[in-house]
């Protein structure tokens, strides 16, 4: 795997570098996301890089639609969002299922793991079957050593088999937002 060296002001975790590497790997060349703190360093990794288009969203459904015409223009992308996201996008997931378009989503986790916000909990319990009722197949990080491999498997078959597929990114992974 390619060395991708950090901007200041990164990393706040460890594992951002290496995962941005195997985006990078998977020729992975644009990254829609609505800003969040839990994809910060990979925010930043790709502001910082030639090859990687960071694309801003209003809302999430928007990268939906971004990443469908991203493949249909021969490029690859991931969308980063956040649970609280998810529910923005269920009508737009719609369209992965009837085109059979590849899709990977990485999704931070609210509503968990020593969660403060209670408007954040009903949608951070409801995201991992709502996105499985709508077709994707959901698969959730909560330890470091499980972050690479999981995400490698992810972006294969999505792009080798046209598969649909969400990574959790647990807050116990993430880290617990404290105000």
């Amino acid at each position: 795997m390619a060395e991708v060296v950090a901007p200041k002001n990164s990393p706040k975790n460890s594992w951002g570098a290496d995962l941005f590497a195997l985006l990078k790997q998977h020729d992975v060349s644009f990254l829609p996301f609505v800003p969040d703190a839990g994809h910060a360093d990979l925010i930043a990794l790709a502001h910082a890089d030639n090859d990687m288009q960071p694309v801003v969203l209003t809302t999430e459904e928007e990268g939906v639609a971004l990443a469908c015409g991203h493949w249909l223009g021969g490029k690859k992308s991931v969308l980063l969002m956040q649970s609280s996201g998810v529910g923005n996008t269920i009508n737009m997931l719609s369209m992965l299922a009837n085109c059979r378009f590849p899709f990977v989503t990485l999704v931070t986790m609210r509503g968990e793991f020593g969660e403060f916000n209670s408007w954040q909990v009903p949608m951070g319990r409801a995201t991992p079957e709502v996105l499985a009722a709508m077709g994707l197949s959901v698969h959730t990080v909560t330890q470091e050593d499980q972050l690479v491999k999981t995400i490698d498997a992810a972006l294969y078959s999505a792009y080798a088999s046209d598969q649909q597929v969400a990574v959790l990114l647990s807050q116990q992974l993430v880290g617990r937002k404290e105000w």
